[in-house]
């Protein structure tokens, strides 16, 4: 494959690369490469959002490197951090020694066994003495540590910052000095930790790490990133028809993002799909339909793909929805926010109330419920199909937004 078809893969989706030039020059060498990503087991699922740096793994795989993928059952044991405004309690050996058994067991639905090498940072940290811990500690100053944006935000703030705490990026660097990694895979809230890779890779005197950052998946809803604690997350191990239904809740806008981070279609394919949609020759909820069957079978089957498909479209098909007239609103737009729609149509009282009602799940869009309530609707003329409760009975009816 040429050199650029490898470059436009890896780049796909990817927030940063530190740096490109070295990334060429490394591919340049026409040998397989040792790839890093670690994961804390801090949970016992993973969801989407961690399959987006498993997809990208993927792809390098698929262009001939190897996968280092570190499981940090001795870092996790610390708590990462990135992103806390409070020292995160610790987990329990017994804790972190399940979720790491659970995680060897998913990742292997994405990644090439063959290709992958399984590693655990305690078989080298654990074997750090005090002396060496030190010297570690040495390789960085409390004035860079306190420039990470989440530290320098809780000092301002009076909040503690516990030392330990400082241990975690150093030790997750020093990761890749052990396993003199190329490149490594990480979100771009990870960066602080993937730079002082680098750094701790020239102090040492190896070559330094590219690194790779991936955007956070944002969850159902939209807005916040996929997380369990946010429950709008979409675990890899949940079973089909929960998948299917989850992925079919999501808005328009955000599907493409999805496509994007999550598919095996190329890029020229998704843009294409996309235009077909934009253009009324395709209804979004079909390009939807196609995305959840393509994940459902990533993690099943196609034939649990395809029977997850027919049960969604079969319950909705049973529902039975008193069809009103035609509304038409003049809200001076072609185009508003969903809730506004939902309480000028008088499915809600209040702003808040739709908006509750929305968040709920009980309004649909064109035959997809729609949980986000700031989802821009725009009506290209032919006007959309609103189902959900009115008066305690479940109605729908198509609405044209007037601009005039």
């Amino acid at each position: 494959m040429q050199l650029k078809e490898q470059i436009d893969i890896i780049k796909r989706g990817a927030v940063e690369i530190i740096s490109e030039a070295e990334l060429v020059k490394k591919l340049k060498k026409d040998t397989p490469l040792r790839i890093k990503v670690g994961f804390d087991p801090t949970a016992a699922d993973l969801h989407l959002g961690h399959t987006v740096l498993l997809q990208k793994l993927r792809q390098f795989q698929d262009l001939g490197h190897e996968v280092l993928f570190l499981i940090g059952d001795f870092t996790a044991s610390i708590g990462d951090p990135s992103g806390r405004n409070e020292t995160r309690p610790p987990l329990s050996t017994e804790d972190i020694e399940n979720n790491a058994a659970t995680y060897k067991q998913q990742v292997f639905k994405i990644l090439d066994p063959q290709k992958t090498k399984v590693v655990y940072n305690s078989q080298w940290l654990e074997n750090l003495d005090l002396r060496d811990t030190i010297k570690l500690a040495s390789k960085y100053t409390v004035a860079r540590m306190l420039e990470r944006n989440d530290f320098e935000k809780r000092y301002h703030a009076n909040v503690p910052i516990s030392i330990h705490e400082f241990l975690y990026p150093l030790l997750q660097g020093y990761d890749s000095v052990i396993l003199r990694a190329d490149i490594e895979l990480g979100g771009f809230d990870q960066k602080f930790n993937l730079l002082m890779g680098r750094h701790l890779q020239k102090e040492e005197g190896v070559e330094e790490q590219v690194i790779l950052m991936m955007p956070l998946l944002e969850g159902l809803s939209g807005g916040q990133k996929m997380s369990k604690s946010y429950n709008n997350y979409v675990g890899i191990t949940e079973a089909p028809e929960a998948m299917f239904n989850k992925l079919m809740s999501i808005s328009d806008d955000l599907m493409w993002k999805y496509y994007e981070l999550l598919s095996a279609r190329s890029l020229q394919a998704i843009n294409e799909l996309k235009s077909a949609c934009q253009s009324n020759g395709l209804n979004p909820r079909d390009a939807k339909i196609d995305l959840a069957k393509e994940i459902v079978t990533r993690f099943h089957s196609e034939f649990h793909a395809q029977k997850a498909q027919e049960n969604f479209i079969r319950s909705f098909s049973q529902q039975e929805y008193e069809v009103l007239p035609d509304l038409k609103l003049k809200l001076g737009t072609n185009e508003a926010a969903l809730y506004k729609i939902i309480k000028e149509a008088g499915f809600a009282d209040t702003g808040n109330d739709a908006k509750a009602k929305i968040k709920g799940g009980s309004i649909s869009l064109d035959d997809v419920v729609v949980k986000d309530p700031l989802f821009n609707v725009v009506d290209s003329g032919k006007g959309f199909v609103i189902k959900g409760k009115l008066q305690k009975k479940r109605v729908q009816m198509r609405i044209f937004l007037l601009a005039s």
